[in-house]
C-alpha cells in the first residue's frame, strides 16, 4: 500500500504540474481564471476518490495505476489520442492570450459543473465495479457487472469521460479547442469496440449481458 500511495502521489503531482504548464504557459499569465477553476474541478475530486479507494478498494486503486496496454492496437490508438489531448490543452491558453473566443462566464461555469458530474459518474462506476482497469484486459476471476450504471449502458465509465471531453474546451474558455476534442471522442468510440471484442471473447456471461443491455454509451441513443 505504501508503494501504491507513493506512486499515486507522484502521478498526481506530475499531472498537476504538466496540466498547469500546458494551460498557463501558452496563456502567458496566471490571470487565466478559467484554468484555475478547471484544475480545481479536475483534481480536487481525485483526492476524495483516492481516499475512498484506499479505505474500501485498494486493489482497484492499484489497477488504476497500470498504464501499459497489452493490446498492440490500443497502444497505437492511445498514442494518437495523447497527441490530440496535448494539443487540446495548449489551444485554450493561446485562445486566452490572443482573445480568439468570447465564451460567456455562465457557459464556463456550466461546463465545469458538467465535468464534475462526469467525474462523479466515473466514481459511481468505481464503487460498483472493482474490476475497472485503466487498460483493456480481462482479469482472473472477473465477473460481469450489471448493476448501478451498468443497468443502463454497457460502458458507463466512458459515458462519464464523454461528458468531460465534450465540455473541457468551453470550461477553459475556448471554442477552437473543441475541434481537437472531436478526434478524442472518435478514439473513445474505437476503444469501446476494441474492448467489447475482448469481453465477448474472454469474459464469461458478457454475451448475455451484451444482448440484454442494448446501449453502449448513451441510454436510448447508442
Amino acid at each position: 500500500m505504501k508503494q501504491i500511495l507513493i506512486k499515486v502521489f507522484l502521478i498526481f503531482s506530475l499531472a498537476v504540474i504538466v496540466t498547469g504548464a500546458l494551460l498557463f504557459l501558452p496563456a502567458g499569465s496566471f490571470d487565466y481564471w478559467q484554468g484555475w477553476v478547471f484544475m480545481a474541478v479536475l483534481f480536487t475530486p481525485v483526492l476524495f476518490v483516492v481516499s475512498y479507494l484506499v479505505r474500501h478498494d485498494p486493489e482497484l486503486l492499484e489497477r488504476r495505476m497500470r498504464f501499459k496496454e497489452k493490446l498492440k492496437s490500443e497502444r497505437k490508438i492511445l498514442t494518437i489520442g495523447n497527441f490530440f489531448f496535448f494539443i487540446g490543452f495548449l489551444i485554450p491558453g493561446l485562445d486566452f492570450r490572443f482573445g480568439w473566443s468570447q465564451v460567456p462566464v455562465w457557459l464556463v461555469i456550466v461546463s465545469d459543473v458538467v465535468i464534475f458530474i462526469g467525474y462523479m459518474l466515473v466514481f459511481w462506476v468505481f464503487r460498483v465495479n472493482s474490476y475497472t482497469s485503466r487498460i483493456v484486459e480481462v482479469m482472473k476471476g472477473q465477473k460481469v457487472i450489471s448493476t448501478g450504471p451498468y443497468a443502463y449502458v454497457r460502458h458507463p465509465m466512458y459515458s462519464g469521460a464523454l461528458l468531460m471531453f465534450l465540455f473541457i474546451s468551453t470550461a477553459l474558455g475556448s471554442y477552437y479547442a473543441m475541434i481537437v476534442m472531436i478526434p478524442i471522442i472518435a478514439i473513445l468510440i474505437y476503444r469501446i469496440f476494441d474492448e467489447e471484442k475482448l469481453l465477448l471473447k474472454d469474459l464469461k456471461g458478457y454475451k448475455e449481458y451484451y444482448e440484454k443491455v442494448k446501449y453502449r454509451l448513451i441510454p436510448g441513443v447508442w
